[in-house]
């Protein structure tokens, strides 16, 4: 049976003095990397209309951000256990500025947005840094609660789904990067002065490659497919949301980005919901009921009804379950992982969720052009769930205890 990390110690154990401002500091960090990394999603439909893309190259733009930074977590997550997200933390957000400044004033054609589009992919690294980081200020028994909170600042895609077409409206196309440049800057600046790292917490002295070993974990490979189906879920709606609304429903750009971001503000919402249920009851039913409620939503949402207001009741229910899934995993991560080796298996599981959100767009994006219907997509994305819940219920539960 596996243990869980640090259960020796006492259920009693109230996290160190500073640990609130370290989370505060460390949910601030990843909300900030992830409204640079989430830019083109609400920009898809205009890129769209600008530079004359088909479907598929639309889907590109917006999904080669989320895989790099998915990849990227892998080796950000095992520097971090290396170095600590005291130096990690503000180099990811200084290093983010670039990409956001060439997408905003110098890129103008579909070859130098995916070139831009690739460098931005390096926010959405930030989650790796701040998964070890909070789980090494909290004791095991408040992990659930204090990583689902952290969890809350994947609301940095809600903020560039609210705010990203009107700014660009009201004050040109390169001022929501040059806003979040300014951002990046002033918060990696803030990084640098008051983070520090858990003060028990011994730097690994393995090499990268060896830190690569955890993938043979079968707790890496188990958590890495759940956040892959949960995050991964939310991630390729808070992405290709705006347009399916767009294609589907005949909606406007700024009415399409805001239902979007009604929709990540609900997972947002959901996800330190997770996280707390799964340290009162256990991850496991949490994350099997998750599931099970998006596979039964998908299929509703595969008949297109009318958005108000089965649409709306479909794909916000949705939004909650995979908030609510997202957050139970890395409940169950603070569970199964050694202690010394969180930031790599949180760089592969993380890498899982952000690969979960890349393909979607893609088969949404290549089945509206083949069908001109997005129907199988949902079809798919149920069948999937479904697959989750049962494998959730029947396989982990055996050893995650």
């Amino acid at each position: 049976m596996t243990t869980r990390p640090g259960a020796d110690r006492p259920s009693t154990q109230s996290p160190p003095s500073g640990s609130t401002l370290m989370l505060a500091m460390a949910t601030a960090g990843f909300a900030i990397n992830f409204w640079a990394w989430a830019l083109l999603g609400p920009l898809g439909p205009r890129l769209r209309d600008m530079l004359d893309l088909t479907a598929t190259q639309q889907s590109m733009v917006v999904a080669v951000p989320v895989i790099v930074g998915s990849l990227g977590r892998i080796p950000v997550g095992a520097l971090t256990d290396r170095l600590g997200a005291r130096i990690v933390f503000p180099a990811v957000s200084f290093l983010t500025i670039l990409p956001v400044l060439y997408l905003g004033n110098i890129a103008s054609s579909y070859a130098e947005l995916v070139i831009g589009g690739f460098f931005l992919g390096l926010g959405g690294t930030a989650f790796a840094v701040g998964v070890p980081f909070v789980n090494a200020w909290y004791p095991p028994e408040r992990r659930g609660t204090a990583l689902g909170i952290f969890g809350a600042g994947m609301g940095g895609t809600a903020i560039a789904a609210f705010s990203t077409v009107q700014l660009a409206d009201a004050f040109g196309a390169a001022a929501p990067f040059n806003l979040v440049a300014v951002v990046l800057l002033a918060y990696g600046a803030l990084a640098a002065v008051l983070l520090r790292d858990e003060p028990s917490r011994k730097a690994s002295s393995a090499s990268l490659l060896g830190r690569m070993a955890v993938i043979r974990l079968r707790s890496t490979q188990e958590l890495s497919f759940l956040y892959a189906v949960g995050f991964g879920g939310f991630v390729a709606f808070s992405v290709y949301l705006p347009t399916y609304l767009r294609n589907a429903y005949d909606l406007t750009e700024s009415d399409a980005s805001l239902r979007t971001a009604g929709f990540v503000l609900l997972a947002i919402a959901a996800r330190p919901l997770g996280g707390w249920l799964s340290d009162r009851l256990h991850p496991v039913p949490v994350l099997a009921a998750s599931f099970t409620i998006v596979a039964v939503l998908a299929c509703l949402a595969a008949f297109e009804f009318a958005l108000i207001p089965v649409g709306t009741v479909a794909f916000l229910g949705m939004a909650a379950a995979l908030g609510g899934a997202a957050g139970a995993t890395f409940a169950l991560v603070a569970r199964l992982a050694p202690p010394d080796q969180v930031g790599a298996v949180t760089g592969f599981v993380g890498a899982a969720g952000g690969l979960g959100g890349f393909f979607p767009p893609l088969v949404m994006g290549a089945v509206y052009t083949w069908l001109n219907d997005y129907s199988v997509g949902y079809v798919l994305l149920a069948l999937t769930a479904a697959a989750a819940a049962a494998y959730t219920h029947f396989a982990v539960r055996a050893h995650a205890q």
